[in-house]
C-alpha cells in the first residue's frame, strides 16, 4: 500500500542522531512503495521555537539526502483549527478548564501515581468547579488550561463503539503487525488546549495527520505510550486511524537518552567533525 510518512521535529534545539533514525525511517518507507514523505515543523512551544532551528532542520535533513514534499507544514499557523478541534470537544462536554499550577497538581496528587509522561497523574482539582469559581479566575485575567474529562471520554467512546476495544495497528522493523489495545485512561484527566497556547502536542499531531492524510506514523519508542491518548482523540473526533512504527530510542551506553538541550551527538557537530551522511546511516542500523 502507498503510504504517507511524515518527520516532525520542534524547531526548540539542533537534531542529533535519534531524530535522524526517525526521518530516515520515515523516508525510506515512503519510498520503498512509492509514498509520500511530509515533514511538519511542530512550533506551538512559542517561547522555545527558534528560527534558527528552523533552518537548521532543513539543512540537516538535506545533507541526509532526504527531500519532502513541500509546502512544509508549520502548526504556529494553524491554531485557528486546533481550537476548532477542541470547539467540537467542548459540546460535547469533554472538556473543562483547570487553573491548576504544576506545584498546586504535585501537592495534590498521589504520590503513587504518575502519568506515562513521568509527571504527576492530576487528580481532578477543577473538575466539577462552579462557573462562578472560573469566572472569578478569568476576570483576573488567568487562561486556564482546557483538560479532557478522561471519564466522560471514555463513557463517550463507549457509547461510539459498544464493547469493541480501543487499539492501534504496531508495525515491528521487519514489516509485522499486532494489534495492541489502547489505554488512554493512563493519562487521566490529560490537558488538551494549555494555559499559554490554543493547542497541545496531543491535540495538534492528530488533527494534523489527519489533515495531511498520514497513513504511517513513525517515531521512538518513547512516544509509544502517546499513542494510547491521540487513539481517543481520534475516535472522538471522527478522524482516521494511522498505523504506528515506534521504532528504538538511541541511548549513550550509560543509558541516558539523547537530548537536544544537551546537543548530545548532533548532526551539525558530526558534520562539522567530518561525518557523512552515509556514516550517519551506519551508526543507526548498525
Amino acid at each position: 500500500m502507498s503510504s504517507v510518512t511524515r518527520f516532525a521535529p520542534s524547531p526548540n534545539g539542533l537534531l542529533h542522531v535519534g531524530h535522524a533514525l526517525s526521518a530516515i525511517i520515515a523516508h525510506d518507507t515512503a519510498r520503498r512503495n512509492g509514498g509520500r514523505f511530509l515533514l511538519r515543523i511542530e512550533d506551538i512551544d512559542l517561547e522555545r521555537r527558534r528560527p534558527e532551528f528552523v533552518t537548521a532542520i532543513f539543512e540537516d535533513l538535506n545533507w541526509l539526502g532526504l527531500n519532502w514534499e513541500e509546502p512544509v507544514l508549520v502548526q504556529s499557523e494553524h491554531f485557528s483549527d486546533y481550537l476548532a478541534a477542541a470547539d467540537r470537544l467542548i459540546a460535547m462536554g469533554l472538556l473543562y478548564p483547570c487553573f491548576a499550577t504544576r506545584k498546586e497538581i504535585a501537592e495534590a496528587a498521589d504520590p503513587a501515581k504518575m502519568d506515562p509522561d513521568g509527571v504527576p497523574l492530576y487528580s481532578g482539582i477543577w473538575r466539577g468547579a462552579s462557573a462562578e469559581a472560573v469566572g472569578q479566575r478569568m476576570a483576573a485575567g488567568e487562561n486556564p488550561a482546557l483538560r479532557l474529562n478522561m471519564d466522560g471520554a471514555l463513557q463517550a467512546l463507549k457509547t461510539k463503539r459498544g464493547s469493541k476495544p480501543l487499539t492501534f495497528i504496531e508495525v515491528d522493523d521487519d514489516g509485522g503487525q499486532k494489534t495492541v489495545t489502547a489505554d488512554p485512561q493512563l493519562w487521566g484527566d490529560a490537558v488538551i488546549v494549555r494555559k499559554e497556547v490554543p493547542a497541545s502536542y496531543h491535540l495538534s499531531v492528530v488533527v494534523d495527520d489527519a489533515r495531511q492524510g498520514v497513513t504511517h506514523v513513525t517515531r521512538g519508542q518513547d512516544l509509544l505510550a502517546a499513542t494510547d491518548l491521540q487513539r481517543l482523540l481520534q475516535e472522538l473526533l471522527d478522524l482516521p486511524e494511522p498505523v504506528y512504527s515506534h521504532h528504538r530510542v538511541i541511548r549513550w551506553s550509560n543509558g541516558r537518552k539523547l537530548s537536544k538541550s544537551n546537543q548530545d551527538m548532533g548532526l551539525r557537530a558530526l558534520r562539522d567533525e567530518g561525518a557523512t551522511a552515509d556514516d550517519i546511516r551506519r551508526v543507526i542500523f548498525d
